[in-house]
């Protein structure tokens, strides 16, 4: 290969402690590009269905993709796959920061963990050479004093490493990977699968050169890029976002109807009102606590920032600014304004290694459960959960990730803790078990396709036009037919962009053209239009191929949205007031444009095969 990759790979079974190095064929990566296209392909070749996620059966990566460390603009992402042990199926958490490139340099595009040990243990790359060590004294320590002790221990001042904190180690199904003490791997219990290996860490080291085919082919698309992010048509939200990060779209999400409010029941400005809703606008808070704003690898926009919290009820010292995310899941989910509990919240998540998401979408549920007597004092160990109560928000927060009383029970997600009391399963707002983030679509349906239909459930930085429809008048977002194409080429685009390392926000201020032509310069393959559709297609059938081998359709009930996500009924008053999304229809458009069968949603055996480099899929599916 010319450019864009290390050219290798890394198998580490630690029930036999053994490391395997593989060369990473060109056809695999061009078929699949990096990431999850990668991982999903491997995944499939290696796992039988039926693993058990939390079983040593089950395979974890860690996987960059081409654009990582080739200084392409917004290009610092990698990917952690494995079978999720919340759904059942495909799981895949994308996550920022440092580590992607650094894996790379340090000689290996991905790295996959089979197998259990019988005692704490972490992965050590420097280089092209690794090795296996004893994290005992690791095990215990939160993400933050693990990233610091492994700097200690092993003496590399720029080392970088993925790792659990307490939340994986006691395999919570909210647990997530965290890599720069402040990016998460967050979604589908990945750090539950690490716990459940005693993989405490993965650190990586590296000084080798990432060969890239043509340099200035790079050097120019990043011109053109920041050209667009200072003089383009959408440099207020390039100020915004630099600025504040994703947390300053919070207010107007709020306002807007596209932040859900009061476990998906509320309306925004009935339920929390103007005022409360614009204090957990960034803007509102910003000032008083950021310290430091920071970047991830080779990013011009720098949405990240430090925050510093010495006083109040919760002074929780140096943390980090909570994200959009989680500003909504802990703010307007529970109608709770309280800026410090939230940041205390997002703190403990961080530390703990937990999904901020799930776990204050868990909250909110076992808040309306309290609300309508299905939960009480008893069962919550005396915590009041009522709406807006950062105080009690903050306890359950804590003792979920300490896994004591009530918060035990929580920290394995709200299906299962409805499954396990045997009520409260009408509150719920999961698809397969995962909670549904924090971007309503009945304020942008065409989230409900992606929410629904994507192989991991739930996520709204998965492809479709939902994110892009936020700008759109309501004449084309609330349009049901005729959009299945260009949500389809939509989908495609996001798989590219996904799997080849680079960040969602880069498209922003991008040509249209601008991650085609970044492969290109990467690689020195030839990447067109074309290639982006037919390889987009191949990895979206990869994954989904993953979930029809364990038995997952898209037809079945657990894969429906909740009624309230898409309207059913509709909301009586607010900004989405008479929005009901026909999914339905939504569905019906993609899946003929993804040439999945009407009735079925399977792929469609001439359509695998037009695609190329999926032939045992069609041979295991029976097409």
């Amino acid at each position: 290969m010319k450019g864009g990759y290390a050219g290798k790979l890394l198998f580490v079974d630690l029930t036999k402690g053994t490391l395997e190095e593989k060369s990473l064929s060109e056809k695999l990566a061009r078929n699949f590009i990096g990431g999850y296209g990668i991982g999903a392909r491997l995944l499939y070749d290696r796992m039988k269905p039926g693993v058990d996620p939390l079983g040593p059966d089950n395979i974890l990566g860690f996987i960059s993709g081409p654009l990582n460390g080739t200084g392409a603009f917004f290009g610092g992402r990698y990917t952690v796959v494995c079978k999720s042990p919340v759904t059942g199926g495909w799981n895949d958490a994308n996550s920022g920061g440092f580590f992607g490139p650094e894996l790379k340099r340090a000689g290996f595009d991905g790295i996959f963990v089979s197998g259990a040990s019988d005692k704490p243990v972490y992965l050590f790359v420097k280089n092209g050479k690794a090795e296996i060590r004893d994290a005992s004294a690791l095990w215990g320590k939160d993400t933050v004093e693990t990233q610091e002790a492994l700097i200690q221990e092993t003496g590399e001042d720029k080392l970088r490493a993925a790792v659990i904190g307490q939340g994986g180690e006691q395999l919570s199904l909210l647990a997530g990977i965290i890599n720069d003490k402040h990016r998460a791997a967050g979604r589908g219990g990945c750090g539950a699968v690490m716990g459940s290996k005693r993989l405490k860490a993965i650190a990586v080291r590296g000084t080798k050169k990432i060969p890239v085919a043509n340099p200035e082919k790079i050097k120019a698309v990043n011109s053109e890029i920041a050209e667009l992010m200072k003089n383009g048509p959408t440099v207020e939200l390039v100020k915004l976002f630099s600025n504040f990060g994703t947390g300053g779209t919070t207010a107007g999400a709020g306002m807007s109807g596209d932040a859900p409010m009061k476990n998906w029941g509320g309306v925004g400005v009935v339920d929390m009102g103007e005022e409360s809703i614009t204090k957990l606008g960034t803007f509102s808070f910003d000032a008083k606590y950021n310290t430091k704003k920071y970047a991830c690898a080779n990013c011009p926009l720098g949405c990240g920032a430090h925050y510093r919290v010495d006083d109040g009820k919760w002074p929780v010292g140096e943390t980090d600014r909570p994200e959009y995310e989680t500003l909504a899941a802990f703010g307007t989910m529970t109608l709770n304004d309280d800026v410090e509990s939230i940041i205390k919240c997002n703190h403990i998540c961080n530390r703990y290694g937990l999904d901020t998401i799930s776990v204050g979408a868990s909250i909110a549920w076992a808040i309306e459960c309290y609300e309508n007597g299905i939960l009480t004092k008893a069962d919550t160990d005396g915590i009041e959960l009522t709406w807006g109560n950062g105080e009690a928000i903050v306890a359950i927060t804590e003792a979920i990730a300490e896994q004591k009383g009530f918060g035990k029970l929580l920290a394995q997600g709200s299906a299962k803790a409805a499954e396990k009391l045997g009520k409260g399963a009408q509150y719920l707002q999961t698809v397969r078990g995962i909670e549904v983030p924090m971007h309503d679509p009945r304020f942008s349906p065409m989230l409900a396709r992606t929410y629904q239909y994507d192989p991991t459930p739930a996520r709204h930085v998965k492809g479709g036009l939902g994110i892009a429809d936020f700008q759109s008048p309501n004449e084309v977002k609330y349009k049901y037919g005729g959009r299945g194409q260009v949500d389809m080429a939509a989908t495609c685009h996001t798989e590219i962009l996904n799997t080849s390392g680079f960040c969602m926000f880069g498209g922003f201020s991008m040509p249209p053209d601008a991650v085609m032509r970044l492969i290109e310069g990467a690689t020195g393959w030839d990447f067109k239009q074309e290639d982006v559709l037919k390889t987009g297609k191949r990895i979206m059938n990869m994954r989904y191929a993953f979930n029809l081998r364990e038995g997952q359709r898209l037809t079945d009930d657990a894969n429906q949205l909740p009624k309230r996500c898409i309207g059913e009924p509709p909301q009586k008053e607010g900004p989405v007031k008479g929005i009901a999304v026909d999914i339905k229809k939504l569905g019906e458009d993609f899946c003929q444009n993804m040439d999945w069968d009407e009735e079925t949603k399977i792929p469609t055996r001439q359509s695998l095969e037009e695609l190329g480099g999926l032939e045992d899929v069609i041979q295991d599916l029976h097409l």
